[in-house]
């Protein structure tokens, strides 16, 4: 007899409840922060002298988003990022520095010369971003 009132008593008990629907949250739309620039000074144009044209750099702007300029002798990384973000209103990643040595040349074999040496900067820019050298 003990055993049917354990049946009863497991069968009276409640069977549980399914979970209460929330309701529907309206997600709002994700809004991307652009980031604001400072307008560019006097000192970031010094700093960026003028693109370097090549099959190469043009092959790592197409390809890997990275630009190649020449700046500045006496130009850090860090100045060259900060006039490449307010010049372009970009945001760099990276900034790699190489200084091209001056050669010596001649000129038909009789006139001799140099190439000058010049300071180049490749620098990376963010996915997303673009920049256009060639603005008309």
């Amino acid at each position: 007899m003990a055993e049917k009132e354990e049946k009863v008593v497991a069968a009276e008990k409640p069977a549980k409840k399914a979970p209460a629907k929330k309701k529907a949250v309206k997600a709002e739309p994700v809004k991307e922060e652009k980031k604001a620039f400072p307008k560019p000074t006097a000192h970031d144009f010094e700093v960026i002298i003028e693109p370097l044209i090549t099959e190469k750099t043009m092959a790592l702007m197409q390809n890997a988003n990275k630009v190649t300029v020449k700046v500045l002798g006496s130009a850090n990384k860090i100045e060259i990022k900060a006039a490449f973000e307010h010049i372009f209103q970009v945001k760099v990643t990276d900034v790699k520095v190489v200084n091209q040595i001056a050669k010596k040349t001649t000129r038909g074999g009789r006139y001799a010369g140099t190439i000058s040496g010049f300071k180049k900067a490749v620098v990376s820019v963010a996915e997303g971003s673009a920049i256009d050298l060639f603005k008309e």
